[in-house]
């Protein structure tokens, strides 16, 4: 299993457009992928302009299909990038989990 985590800073004002298009892309991105194993998206109430990406794969190809894929291209890579300031990518491996 590949964990990606993601601590992602956004332009000063674009918490909800960024929320919106999280919310888009969930269902047609991560959601019908069969080797995303789970996608989540926090946001912390105590810092505005921040979201954290939590993601776990199947393996380097279902990562590599899911930054692929049409819509990632569109939603993630194309309107959402515009919203952050700093993108941040940091690989884990899993030592125990139940």
């Amino acid at each position: 299993m590949l964990a990606k985590v993601f601590p992602i800073p956004l332009k000063p004002g674009w918490q909800a457009e960024a929320e919106r298009l999280v919310h888009e892309f969930a269902p047609l991105g991560p959601g019908r992928e069969e080797g995303t194993l789970s996608f989540r998206v926090y946001r912390d109430p105590a810092k505005p302009d921040y979201l954290l990406f939590v993601e776990h794969f199947a393996d380097q190809a279902a990562y590599d299909a899911h930054t692929g894929s049409a819509v990632y291209q569109e939603l993630i890579s194309g309107k959402f990038a515009d919203l952050i300031t700093e993108f941040v990518e940091v690989d884990h491996e899993l030592v125990v989990g139940f």
